[in-house]
């Protein structure tokens, strides 16, 4: 099953990402039912949401640097636009953890999600996703989410058990080999990465768990491009996840995410192609970072 059709198939009870993104329909499609077509973009936003930030991890990855990039007190703020239209908001932060598992220290990583402006009165989200993740390997270990979205809830738990190589979860109990993520993890693992070797062209796969199996993701380093966000300009690695067209991409659609080419290591922009109208991510708030965040220009 590719993909955005296994994504789609689960939507109905799966809020799959931090942030909420807008895709737009034809006209006639407005007309005949507004409520309709408003759920469906809303729908949409979470499933390109969970694609960009899955997108900065990889299995087949290069040497991992020693020394993680972030610390506890860190924060990141994005937001998500459909056009000119700001449909939601996310954000991100790492805190010290009490808890330890398997015997050993973790940090919390803590992912927050929500629709904003007109979007926040026609459909309500207030997601929270949260996951331990260990200091050392930076696998997680225990991942769980708490999704509010309009009249929907929803609670998930997943443990992920390193020593018997098995997930359980809600739906079962699933073995696994090598690294395999949440989408929290998989961000943070992916950003201590030595990337310094890759070459434009180079391919690598993510794997990551999602409700009832392990899933994989492709994606294809597209070398280095200066970026804009709302902080500055910056130098930037660019990577291509691979989507399918369908009901949401169109057949020539590239989602493409610029990462800042520095210690720090954070996704700067986001961007794809709908079948009407476009979607960006924008980096709007970075807070209690290791290292200097340093523009080219503001």
């Amino acid at each position: 099953m590719d993909i955005e059709t296994h994504v789609i198939s689960q939507n109905n009870d799966r809020f799959s990402g931090l942030l909420c993104l807008l895709s737009k329909w034809s006209v006639s499609t407005i007309a005949r039912n507004n409520r309709f077509h408003f759920w469906v973009k809303i729908k949409t936003l979470f499933i390109i949401a969970y694609l960009l930030f899955i997108a900065n991890a990889h299995a087949q990855e290069p040497l991992k640097i020693v020394e993680p990039v972030f610390k506890a007190g860190e924060q990141l703020s994005y937001k998500l636009k459909y056009g000119w239209f700001t449909g939601a908001e996310a954000h991100l932060r790492v805190e010290e953890a009490d808890k330890k598992f398997e015997g050993r220290s973790v940090w919390h990583i803590i992912a927050e999600g929500n629709t904003a402006g007109t979007f926040d009165v026609f459909y309500k989200v207030r997601n929270r996703y949260d996951s331990y993740i260990d200091r050392s390997t930076l696998l997680p270990y225990l991942y769980t989410e708490d999704r509010h979205e309009a009249k929907y809830k929803h609670t998930d738990h997943v443990v992920f058990n390193h020593q018997t190589n098995k997930i359980t979860a809600n739906k079962g109990v699933f073995p696994f080999q090598g690294k395999v993520f949440d989408f929290p993890s998989a961000y943070y693992f992916a950003r201590c990465l030595d990337v310094a070797k890759l070459k434009p062209g180079d391919k690598f796969e993510l794997s990551y768990f999602l409700d009832d199996g392990i899933q994989k993701l492709g994606i294809t380093y597209a070398g280095k491009e200066k970026m804009d966000c709302s902080l500055g300009k910056f130098n930037c690695l660019k990577f291509n996840p691979t989507i399918i067209p369908g009901r949401i991409f169109k057949k020539n659609s590239k989602l493409y995410l610029w990462i800042s080419d520095d210690e720090n290591r954070i996704p700067i922009k986001a961007h794809v192609d709908l079948i009407v109208g476009s979607v960006t991510m924008d980096l709007t708030e970075a807070k209690g970072l290791k290292y200097p965040l340093n523009p080219l220009s503001k």
